[in-house]
């Protein structure tokens, strides 16, 4: 599908470009790819963390069997790639990939890479419920880091998020000793904890960066075809990390042993769970992947920490995660920092629109005046 779309930032800066972005986000063609979008990052990001801590209730046990299986599908986006291609709405696949561009998709792959890892620790070790609360100081990050990076105010309501889901967090660590699952120590539930915070740290770096490859490889028209294939080749850089893993660690091995006997549940729901874990991965991704395109990287930001409470109710409804007091303050303390982070971008992009159309309306303003004096 041939949609070419320009950040918000270069929206603002540029009226002809602003035009044809405005035309394409009113068309039909793209509210279909962003909806199919959402729906994706709905479905895989919901049965991804289920699968994950399935697999690790059940006799699962290798960590690095986890990370290889979040990007190890990634020859299944060769199917939107080569239909966009065959229904002549993109050119020849690969054929627009440059070598900065092809550098930036590896380097960016290795930060997936090692995010899934942390991701993998973590689950292993913390609930369902646990892990979604932490990753929801991605937003937290993401306001530090863009202020760090690109030197963003942090307004009041970005400062109120921060603070919030920092608490939320805290809480959370306080009440570790009645929130740890059978069998794990009080070590190992602070290296999940410690773990997931990290990849939620990571994560909130990547979504920036992603956007900025768009913004400063300005020689590619960038459609929705091209960011799969980016896609692409970050998956593949990801699973040569984790394949690496895989050989240094035994985990192939290990695999063999888990679906011959060690998983709980018997050799079809081992396959299953790891089938299901590989597809779920790849809607995720190539979701997240297709939104930042579609939109920014701050909306896809808000669009996962959306899932928050779906996430935290699958968890305790699936696997009866224990839901103490602490979770329920924890779970109100980050929707009350979602909300305070929403409403604080959602009045900045009003203030940006409304000095927007002041400086059109003071052109236009201008404009009339010189075209009164020629006539004078």
């Amino acid at each position: 599908m041939d949609i070419l779309l320009p950040n918000q930032e270069e929206v603002v800066e540029s009226g002809s470009r602003a035009t044809q972005a405005q035309i394409k986000r009113s068309g039909l063609s793209y509210w279909l790819l962003f909806a199919s979008n959402c729906a994706a990052l709905v479905l895989g990001s919901i049965s991804a963390s289920m699968l994950s801590r399935f697999y690790f209730m059940h006799g699962g046990s290798s960590r690095w069997l986890s990370t290889w299986v979040q990007s190890i599908g990634f020859p299944l986006l060769l199917m939107p790639i080569y239909l966009s291609h065959l229904t002549g709405h993109s050119p020849r696949p690969f054929s627009l990939f440059t070598p900065k561009l092809l550098y930036a998709c590896f380097g960016l792959g290795l930060l997936i890479g090692i995010n899934n890892f942390l991701y993998s620790w973590g689950i292993s070790y913390i609930s369902v419920t646990t892990a979604s609360l932490l990753l929801s100081t991605q937003l937290a990050f993401n306001a530090i880091f863009s202020f760090v990076l690109v030197k963003q105010k942090i307004s009041f309501p970005s400062m109120n998020c921060i603070v919030l889901l920092t608490s939320s967090s805290i809480l959370l660590a306080l009440s570790s000793s009645q929130d740890m699952p059978k069998g794990v120590t009080k070590f190992q539930y602070i290296l999940g904890f410690l773990s997931t915070l990290g990849a939620a740290g990571l994560f909130a770096i990547y979504l920036p960066l992603m956007e900025m490859v768009y913004k400063k490889l300005t020689s590619i028209k960038f459609t929705y075809a091209l960011v799969m294939e980016m896609q692409l080749v970050m998956s593949i850089s990801a699973t040569l990390f984790a394949t690496i893993g895989m050989v240094g660690d035994g985990a192939f091995r290990e695999m063999r042993e888990e679906a011959n006997g060690k998983f709980e549940l018997g050799r079809l729901s081992y396959i299953l769970t790891v089938v299901g874990g590989v597809i779920s991965w790849q809607f995720c991704f190539m979701a997240t992947t297709g939104l930042i395109f579609l939109t920014t990287s701050l909306m896809c930001g808000i669009c996962m920490s959306a899932l928050l409470p779906l996430i935290v109710v699958a968890g305790a409804v699936i696997f009866k995660d224990d839901f103490s007091g602490e979770k329920w303050i924890s779970t109100v303390l980050c929707m009350w920092g979602f909300f305070s982070y929403l409403y604080g971008e959602r009045k900045k992009n009003q203030e940006v629109v409304g000095l927007k159309r002041e400086n059109g309306e003071r052109d236009r303003g201008r404009s009339m005046e010189l075209h009164d004096i020629e006539g004078l």
